[in-house]
């Protein structure tokens, strides 16, 4: 992981310009003053739900304990990550006020197990203490920020910062982050989950997972990529921690940046994939997130060339000197869940058998998840307006990638009721999905007798669940018919319009390749499939650029759909997983550029987006 962050700056500061001017930038102003910071506003329990509740929530948050967050401005700790979460104020790196708009539901604080706290308990000198990354922001001088960013590179690659580092002060760092859950977590109003994650890397291909407990017992120490980068041994200690009461999953994350190596057809080792490893990836692993701040990774254009909005916030670039593109295939998880088809019809397990979520990646101990108040993810690299459009004195993004980043992610969980346990087993059997940042609501089952009216119903989430199954689960076959796929999607409260409800079907045919196609199964504005292409048009664009502003004037606030199959055949093995689209709305470089009095890069528009855990079919299975 270490070296993965000194390859990041190595390329960073290929980008270091001196610009002509340093504008103000009101992304600044006015600083945050803690005095008169508003607390979380108060939050009633969800009563428990026998047909369970949707909680949105993010599981991939970093304070000033992660080497990388501390080091590039961030002071905030996982304290403030929990009262952020919680719809409180809190510090930007840069010195200003972020909070959410609205409060998460629960959250885990899963900084970088390497070099855990070393850098916080290390500060007398860096270069960034004592509040000199705003100040120099603010003063606007282009030598004194380059000669910032040159000193904090030094630093980090000084040669005695190597190693695993102290386990002393990595035992208090993972402490602090126990008791910050345990004091955070608020049964049936907030659930606080302890959390750590392990960096892999091999080379610049990103192996990452966060480890995510069910309960409050953690062990002495979070294993590391300093243990092994090898994702089988992170299983095989959690094996371990299992027999002593310490229940836990990993969740990967970034495929689109593994080079191909996430859903590889070998081992790291290059071995065979074998049933047991399937059911040991299974066991350990079963979610995948699919939305960050560090791109998307559901499918890529290459891979998926009919897909008309498979181009969504991708980032396939690895983090090498080299600045190029990974290998798409096997970096994505539409690929991955092909890919185990393919495994199942020719040796009989599925080694990529996995629901998915959205997460943030956010490294200021919050989720910057909202378009509109967008605030990067390290102060040093895109914690302003300026910053993030080269406007400013740092990097341009155009070097790093920073404009190729998104706003991050949020995992939807399904659940009885909000607390660790019952969350945790949500995420176990898969009943999830994740968001591109939006909270639009999502149902997804299969079953074979379900009627077309299913939603119009009072009783229609008693009968999904009592004539099928929910998303992430397995279809059991029948001896006649075809699956019939119920999805129903009600808009963010706060949020945008709905443009369609598609359902992507996967599958491998009898010569065991696999194949994919989307179906439009419901759309807004009393639109309908071309009779010859199949496909629906598009909705439509209310967007003001310059004004950064759109309207509901299109779109639905709800659809559904109980979609037959037409192209099932029962000895086919498939997957079918809903994708939902909202109608175009401001991208947060939109919102940065009418701040900055700029035009704005494309693209300046987003649909925003939920793709839920898949259903799968086996026959025979």
């Amino acid at each position: 992981m270490r070296k993965a962050l000194i390859v990041i700056l190595v390329v960073a500061a290929t980008g270091i310009v001196w610009t002509c001017r340093a504008p103000e930038d009101p992304t600044l102003f006015p600083a945050f003053d803690a005095s008169r910071a508003a607390p979380p506003p108060a939050k009633s329990a969800v009563a428990p739900a026998a047909e369970r509740s949707v909680f949105f929530g993010d599981l991939h948050i970093h304070s000033s304990l992660s080497l990388d967050a501390y080091l590039f401005g961030v002071r905030a700790g996982p304290e403030d990550a929990y009262v952020f979460a919680k719809g409180g104020a809190i510090a930007h790196g840069a010195g200003y006020e972020i909070r959410l708009s609205e409060p998460l539901d629960f959250a885990a604080v899963t900084d970088h197990a390497e070099y855990l706290g070393m850098l916080a308990a290390e500060d007398a000198d860096l270069p960034l203490s004592g509040g000199a990354l705003r100040r120099t922001l603010v003063q606007g001088n282009r030598f004194a920020a380059t000669y910032l960013f040159l000193q904090t590179m030094r630093h980090f690659v000084r040669p005695d910062a190597a190693g695993r580092g102290d386990p002393d002060i990595m035992g208090t760092a993972w402490k602090r982050i126990v008791d910050a859950a345990e004091y955070a977590n608020e049964p049936g109003v907030f659930t606080a989950f302890v959390g750590y994650e392990w960096s892999g890397m091999v080379g610049p291909a990103n192996l990452h997972r966060n480890v995510i407990y069910r309960g409050s017992t953690a062990p002495v120490l979070p294993f590391s990529a300093d243990d092994s980068v090898d994702p089988e041994e992170l299983w095989r200690a959690l094996e371990e921690q299992s027999r002593q009461g310490m229940e836990a999953i990993a969740i990967p994350h970034n495929a689109n940046v593994s080079d191909g190596m996430m859903f590889a057809p070998t081992t790291l080792g290059g071995g065979p994939l074998t049933a047991d490893y399937a059911a040991r990836r299974t066991r350990w692993e079963p979610l995948q997130e699919i939305f960050q701040v560090k791109g998307a990774s559901e499918t890529h254009p290459l891979l998926s060339a009919d897909d008309e909005f498979a181009a969504f916030e991708i980032k396939n670039r690895l983090l090498s000197t080299t600045g190029g593109d990974g290998n798409p295939k096997g970096s994505y998880v539409r690929d991955g869940w092909r890919m185990g088809l393919e495994f199942w019809a020719e040796k009989g397990f599925d080694p990529f058998d996995f629901g998915v979520v959205g997460s943030s990646d956010g490294h200021g101990s919050s989720a910057p998840v909202e378009e509109d108040r967008f605030h990067g993810k390290l102060p040093l690299l895109d914690g302003t307006a300026g910053i993030r459009l080269g406007t400013a004195s740092f990097v341009t993004p155009q070097m790093t990638g920073v404009s190729e980043w998104g706003s991050g992610g949020l995992a939807a969980v399904w659940a009885e009721e909000n607390t660790r346990e019952s969350l945790f087993d949500a995420m176990r059997r898969r009943e999830t999905y994740g968001t591109s940042g939006t909270r639009l609501r999502v149902r997804f089952f299969a079953g074979w007798d379900y009627p077309p009216g299913l939603f119009e119903r009072d009783d229609a989430i008693h009968q999904a669940y009592a004539s099928g199954v929910p998303m992430g689960s397995r279809l059991a076959a029948q001896l006649s018919g075809s699956p019939r796929i119920a999805v129903w999607a009600l808009k963010d409260p706060r949020g945008a319009n709905l443009d369609r409800i598609q359902v992507v079907k996967l599958w491998v045919d009898a010569s065991g390749v696999s194949h994919e196609k989307i179906f439009d199964v419901a759309a807004s504005d009393g639109r309908v499939p071309d009779a010859s292409t199949g496909r629906v048009g598009p909705v439509g664009n209310t967007v003001d650029v310059g004004a950064a502003r759109y309207t509901n004037t299109i779109g639905a606030t709800e659809l559904s759909a109980v979609w037959l199959d037409p192209e099932f055949n029962p000895a086919w093995p498939c997957r079918y997983y809903a994708r939902v689209l909202e109608i175009p709305t401001p991208r947060w470089s939109t919102y940065d550029a009418r701040d900055l009095g700029i035009d704005a890069p494309a693209p300046t528009t987003v649909q925003e987006r939920a793709v839920t855990s898949a259903i799968t079919y086996l026959p025979n299975g």
